[in-house]
């Protein structure tokens, strides 16, 4: 079932670039790390929605996001697009130390270990490969200025990288339908929000923990100059289609203030 998805997005996402868009991947890969961990008996720990990385989890964390989530991702697309009309477009994979693209500093909470924060983003690659008719898959793993390998939130990391683009749209695909007025009521499902809502559903609770970290981040890009941020659920058949292309969506949008 998950790869049956896994394909249907990527080719959506293909589809995209078809027709003109330049889509760029930010990927994390918490479920497969956490498999990781547990079979080393190593027990995955959280602060604040953030998983705690002693040296030996960041040997995890680059195994699975490098070695295996970006590899499989990239030969998916090839793979997809060979099978297709081609157009000359290509998947490749890079990770936060490649060309310097996400340079890092230690989370400012020290229990967290070797998690980072992103100081600074250098988007030339992309613009690069982007020119070149490459859809860029980048897996969260940044260094700092001394050279050390640090974890990163992937919702921050496509934050971020979406303000460096100056993106039209930011999407993030999770296994939710959107946010909620109140997460117990599946009705409640918020089309439209303003980053001034989002900001007092924040205020208020009403935004479940797994989201906040994804909705700051949102709030962040949309301050930062992107226009529109979307929030679907990956487990929707052709979801980023449906909520680009037909007039009332499937999941939540966020718009800037003075939309």
């Amino acid at each position: 079932e998950g790869q049956r998805l896994r394909k249907q997005i990527i080719k959506d996402i293909i589809l995209l670039k078809y027709v003109g868009m330049k889509p760029v991947i930010v990927h994390g890969g918490g479920p497969e790390i956490s498999v990781e961990m547990e079979k080393r008996n190593k027990i995955p720990q959280w602060v604040n929605g953030l998983r705690v990385t002693d040296e030996e989890t960041m040997e995890i964390t680059e195994m699975v996001l490098t070695g295996k989530i970006n590899t499989r991702l990239v030969a998916e697309i090839n793979l997809y697009i060979s099978e297709g009309p081609g157009n000359g477009v290509k998947g490749i994979g890079l990770s936060g130390e490649d060309a310097q693209l996400l340079t890092v500093k230690k989370h400012r909470i020290p229990e967290l270990g070797l998690v980072g924060e992103v100081e600074k983003i250098d988007p030339e690659i992309l613009t690069i490969l982007l020119e070149k008719n490459y859809i860029p898959v980048i897996a969260t793993v940044g260094v700092d200025k001394e050279g050390i390998r640090y974890n990163i939130n992937a919702d921050t990391v496509a934050g971020q990288i979406a303000i460096s683009l100056q993106a039209e749209k930011l999407i993030y695909l999770s296994d939710v339908d959107g946010i909620f007025k109140d997460f117990g009521d599946p009705t409640s499902l918020i089309s439209s929000l303003t980053v001034n809502q989002a900001k007092d559903l924040i205020k208020s609770g009403q935004i479940q923990k797994g989201m906040i970290p994804k909705v700051g981040s949102a709030i962040q890009a949309l301050e930062g100059g992107v226009n529109k941020v979307h929030f679907l659920n990956g487990k929707r058949a052709h979801s980023v289609l449906l909520e680009l292309f037909t007039d009332s969506g499937i999941g939540t949008e966020i718009i800037p203030q003075s939309v």
